[in-house]
């Protein structure tokens, strides 16, 4: 298969009168040697059944199709959407310019990674079920998300799909450098906060890469990070996490102050804020970026087990 470069992009983009626009975060990637190495920082097993969120061009589409792995994508953009199918059967199968042309091993090749690519046109933060996928079967349970996510709903998105797709393992996603080190971001750091916590919550989150902006069609202002989510939550009542979640919520509304004063509306009063605290076996004077994710759900735990 043949990745695509940045003539391809920009060829492609020209056909259909395509101009990338900030407001949608459209950065297309134009370095094949970047989209393998996103690939390969995923560590997919073979033929994973793959989610990609904002596949643009396709990229990174062609990247999971030439290492053997079933994909769907989900792209909000009329526009691109209605070029990516046609992309994908065009480049599939095109390298191997030693194949013997009377085997049709080439033909079939296309072929067979066309047939592990499917289209879901529609707002990533509505999805709530994926089509059947081409390797059989009635519901579409995805192993892995891995996706050049767009900056301005990146969390949001992933957050959404984590909850949404429990049979998820494992996340590689490409994000603002920024939101990156917030996601990956450890307690009692300045960058810990919301987003870390509840990422956290689903599994093991590092930082697996770095990606320069010279890489992408236009060129970002900020470089990007590559965050891989290694999923090991398998306890996800839907209360608890929302309870949990309305916490941290509550706990980083207003970052300077100290936990019973910034949790008096989530627990009524400071006075009880501090008593469930307490009861949680922490201090009421610490603030919001001192607490693990353990602690975060032992206090909830508490909360919710009150009268």
């Amino acid at each position: 298969m043949t990745l695509l470069t940045a003539r391809d992009i920009r060829e492609i983009a020209a056909d259909i009168g395509l101009r990338p626009t900030k407001q949608k975060g459209q950065n297309f990637v134009i370095d094949p040697n970047t989209v393998r190495s996103i690939v390969t920082a995923a560590g997919l097993e073979d033929a994973a059944n793959v989610v990609e969120i904002g596949p643009g061009l396709g990229s990174l589409t062609l990247g999971l199709l030439e290492a053997g792995h079933c994909v769907t994508a989900v792209e909000i953009d009329e526009l691109l959407a209605a070029r990516l199918p046609h992309t994908v059967e065009r480049f599939a199968g095109t390298e191997a310019a030693d194949r013997d042309p009377e085997t049709g091993t080439e033909a079939a090749d296309r072929a067979d990674r066309t047939a592990r690519f499917s289209l879901v046109g529609a707002d990533a933060l509505k999805v709530t079920e994926l089509p059947a996928p081409v390797s059989g079967g009635e519901a579409n349970r995805p192993d892995a998300l891995v996706a050049n996510l767009p900056y301005n709903v990146a969390v949001p998105v992933l957050l959404h799909f984590l909850e949404t797709f429990p049979s998820l393992k494992t996340v590689l996603v490409m994000v603002q450098l920024e939101v990156a080190d917030r996601l990956a971001a450890a307690p009692g750091s300045r960058t810990y906060g919301v987003p870390s916590v509840k990422a956290q919550w689903y599994g093991d989150v590092r930082l697996a890469g770095r990606i320069g902006k010279n890489v992408f069609w236009p060129a970002p202002n900020i470089d990007s990070g590559l965050v891989r989510i290694d999923v090991t939550r398998t306890d996800r009542d839907p209360v608890q996490r929302r309870r949990l979640f309305s916490l941290v919520d509550a706990a980083f509304a207003q970052r300077r102050k100290t936990l019973r004063a910034a949790l008096s509306g989530w627990a009524g009063s400071a006075q009880r804020a501090e008593e469930l605290l307490l009861a949680a076996g922490l201090d009421p004077k610490v603030r919001g970026e001192a607490l693990t994710v353990a602690d975060f759900e032992r206090l909830a735990d508490v909360e919710g087990s009150r009268p």
